[in-house]
């Protein structure tokens, strides 16, 4: 493999590990702001165990979170300083913004939160606990609007030519509010809350399936269930928008999206099936005229396929970007029929009685992620061959100087010190998970009632 693949490869696989952490960060805070925020409502000591036990968990979140970015921003320089060049003032700018009003905004009240119990005013702890909650949404903010404005770059200039060309921006707020950074942004908050809501509901069913902390894990399971499923529905509407988006600026990415391929035409939309590249056709199970439908809101008006555009500026792994964004979508709607049918039984009385049922949430908590990571290859794979769309090709993007047998040796030490760090990091998870909330000498909360004494 050249140079470039092999890059390509390793910053996917980098961010991909990444991203692991940061949804979990974000989707768990919100989840905390919901239990401490009970507790002071109410007084119910149980909500402040709650939080105090979930606050370990995201403090073993951060950490890794952390650790684990870092690599990226020297990968810039060192595989892609071409990119580094020509996006510095773009992207460095947001990355500024990042370090200052979110990261430090965040780490700053991290302290409050982990050490602050028993030390500050619950009032002045619950405050410390949205502070960070609120530095991980604003950290996602300036991320994902540094990646928006590479798929749709607005309020720049180009100066200088060939390789010393680099873009210049000339409206900070039209870089901001490029015209997908709001729907992307939402899109990624929204998938956050559904992982750290679904880890909540992993770690809960675990300990209804096991009969340990009943009244602590039903109660955490129906404040997860909730975050759950508004987040569930709502993702649903907030990804058709952020699709709407595409269809409008990255019409090749559509139409990879679903694989149609006709230069102008009224296009299917997949249930499944495979891109036989060579034939340029696609072989599957499809709505007819659905995409045109949910594109256009009718059945009449043409999409331009991949056959329009020249096969230079088209997505090369088709199969990618189409079985990635499908992997997203299906994900996407067993979550919402899941979480919807959990609530029914909820509103029955049932939700706690159907064993199976528990066994599902307990390792449902991998659907969220497998989702977010499958929507982030769909996106990016489907970018190419642009890494700033329509101004900087990937292959333009490489640093000059690094051979494939570089890149190859850094990407055998990434996996396995990244191997050793999510080996480490389940196991520090589990053991936590184990522990439980209490102390074994804790014997005065009510946690040990039989399951019918919940109803």
């Amino acid at each position: 493999m050249d140079v470039e693949i092999l890059s390509r490869i390793q910053f996917a696989f980098t961010i991909s590990f990444h991203y692991i952490y940061p949804p979990l960060s974000i989707g768990l805070g919100l989840c905390m702001v919901a239990m401490e925020g009970l507790f002071l409502r109410t007084g119910n000591k149980m909500y402040e165990d709650m939080t105090r036990f979930f606050t370990k968990i995201f403090a073993l979140i951060f950490g890794l979170g952390v650790a684990t970015g870092i690599v990226m921003e020297f990968e810039f320089g060192t595989n892609w300083a071409t990119y580094s060049k020509y996006v510095g003032d773009v992207f460095g700018s947001a990355l500024a913004a990042e370090g200052i009003f979110a990261f430090a905004l965040e780490a700053g009240f991290l302290g409050v939160l982990v050490f602050g119990w028993d030390r500050v005013k619950p009032a002045t702890h619950f405050f410390a606990t949205i502070m960070v909650f609120l530095g991980s949404m604003f950290s996602a903010i300036w991320i994902v609007v540094a990646n928006s404005w590479q798929q749709t770059p607005r309020g720049y200039r180009v100066v200088g030519d060939g390789l010393e060309a680099r873009a210049e921006i000339t409206d900070f707020w039209a870089m901001v509010f490029n015209p997908s950074s709001i729907e992307r942004v939402s899109h990624v908050w929204v998938g956050s809350f559904l992982a750290g809501s679904f880890l909540v509901l992993s770690i809960s069913a675990y300990y209804i399936r096991k009969n340990k902390h009943l009244q602590f894990s039903t109660a955490a399971f129906r404040i997860a269930l909730v975050i759950a499923t508004v987040s569930a529905l709502s993702q649903l509407f907030i990804g058709h928008k952020s699709a709407e988006v595409v269809a409008e600026h990255q019409p090749a990415k559509l139409a990879a999206f679903e694989g149609h391929f006709d230069s102008l035409a009224v296009a299917d939309m997949y249930l499944v099936g495979w891109i036989d590249k060579k034939e340029e056709k696609t072989i599957g199970l499809s709505i007819p005229k659905g995409l045109t439908f949910l594109t256009h809101q009718d059945f009449t008006t043409p999409i331009k396929g991949l056959k329009g555009f020249p096969v230079a500026d088209r997505p090369g792994a088709l199969n990618i970007v189409f079985q990635s964004y499908h992997i997203m979508i299906t994900i996407g709607m067993v979550l919402i029929g899941l979480t919807l049918y959990a609530c029914f039984l909820w509103y029955k009385g049932l939700l706690f009685q159907k064993k199976w049922l528990m066994t599902v949430f307990q390792f449902s908590v991998l659907l969220p992620q497998l989702a977010n990571q499958a929507g982030w290859f769909a996106a990016e794979t489907g970018r190419q061959p642009w890494v700033v769309y329509g101004l900087l090709r990937t292959s333009n993007a490489l640093s000059k100087s690094v051979t494939a047998n570089q890149v190859l040796f850094s990407l055998i030490l990434f996996t396995l010190v990244y191997l050793l760090l999510f080996i480490l990091f389940i196991y520090l998870l589990n053991k936590k998970i184990l522990h439980g909330p209490y102390k074994a000498d804790v014997v005065h909360r009510p946690q040990q009632e039989s399951m019918a004494d919940q109803f």
